[in-house]
């Protein structure tokens, strides 16, 4: 089991600690629900430093990247950020990541913990254009801090004007002394804030560092419970449960970053998916009765025929009321139709909704 630069912390600080993508990761700390709450509302730190980073750098890093990634990474300027996935050649996807323009011809891919290997092999196996590779992931350390509050919690410690920063832009500069630090103004949350790369050496003394400074504004650390219910409030997709090798991004409602302005894996394939639609489609939904949905329930219709397969699912803090997402026929898809989740010998009656949920 792999350790993050913060593992020891967590558990000194009283954090429940669970095996996740491999690495030792806090699950929580307060409370789910507390720390859920306090980044909707005020301020939360996640610990994300098992995530990997990869440097692509050099003569035909655009090229490498425009080929395995489905957004057009041409238009990016150093400075700014773009969500992107990668398509595995078979209608699925390998990942979805971040692609960050560090300058002309350098950029850091981050990628899921769980991908890494499997990322980085992908990526090289399409590497005929020469760009150097550098995989930094075992050396970074990624702190999430999130909420409406992130901004009060942060700006003191930083050169950077933290209070000017667009959604999807970083800077890097010195924060709390120490230089060099990518500050991001991105996250999974859907709350606002930022994430911060920098060297392990810092790790400990950071986390420390943002923790007293957001002390007035009720920061807590927050794990990946709260992590999950968060991100799946806002619809966001997790991979391994709403993507994955056997999902397309048309079919999960990525088309927004599938552009076709470019030739990359499988363009021809999706373009063809896009103008002929889909079969199936990835919907979300809220549970009209008391019950909470989880993934790999089957969704069924008034008569019991499946129909589909609860992907992400969990009872929503802010709403009190279960919510999920899962594949059906896209037929059955509209919005405003009545769906039932098969949970253990009875059906719960859900409604297909528009996302964000909150």
């Amino acid at each position: 089991m792999k350790e993050t630069a913060l593992s020891k912390v967590h558990e000194e600080m009283g954090a429940k600690m669970v095996t996740f993508a491999g690495y030792n990761m806090p699950l929580q700390y307060s409370g789910l629900l507390d720390e859920h709450h306090a980044v909707r509302e005020n301020v939360g730190m996640f610990d994300v430093s098992h995530m990997g980073e990869f440097i692509v750098r050099g003569e035909g890093a655009l090229e490498l990247i425009q080929k395995v990634s489905s957004n057009d990474a041409s238009i990016l300027t150093a400075g700014k950020v773009q969500y992107s996935c990668m398509p595995n050649g078979k209608g699925g996807i390998v990942d979805d990541l971040l692609i960050y323009c560090l300058e002309d011809d350098a950029y850091m891919l981050v990628v899921n913990a769980s991908n890494i290997e499997k990322d980085w092999n992908w990526i090289k196996s399409h590497n005929t254009y020469g760009a150097e590779m550098i995989d930094i992931s075992d050396k970074t350390t990624l702190l999430a801090v999130q909420g409406p509050k992130a901004i009060m919690a942060l700006k003191e410690l930083t050169d950077i004007n933290v209070e000017e920063m667009k959604y999807y832009t970083f800077e890097k500069g010195t924060f709390a002394g120490k230089e060099n630090v990518l500050l991001s103004a991105t996250g999974y949350t859907g709350s606002g804030g930022f994430e911060l790369y920098f060297e392990n050496e810092h790790a400990e003394e950071l986390w420390k560092v943002i923790l007293d400074a957001g002390e007035a504004f009720g920061i807590k650390p927050a794990g990946l419970g709260a992590r999950d219910t968060l991100r799946l409030e806002k619809g966001f997709c997790l991979y391994g449960n709403d993507i994955d090798d056997t999902t397309s991004p048309i079919e999960a409602g990525l088309g927004w970053i599938t552009k076709f302005t470019k030739n990359f894996v499988d363009s021809d394939f999706l373009k063809k998916q896009k103008e002929e639609g889909i079969s199936r489609k990835l919907i979300a939904f809220k549970t009209v009765e008391r019950g909470i949905p989880r993934q790999g329930y089957s969704i069924v219709d008034g008569e019991d025929t499946a129909i589909g397969t609860v992907t992400s699912g969990t009872n929503s803090p802010m709403l009190n009321q279960g919510i999920g997402m899962g594949y059906i026929q896209k037929k059955l898809s509209a919005v405003g139709g009545e769906i039932f989740i098969a949970v253990r010998n009875k059906k719960i009656k859900a409604e297909i909704v528009k996302l964000p949920f909150v």
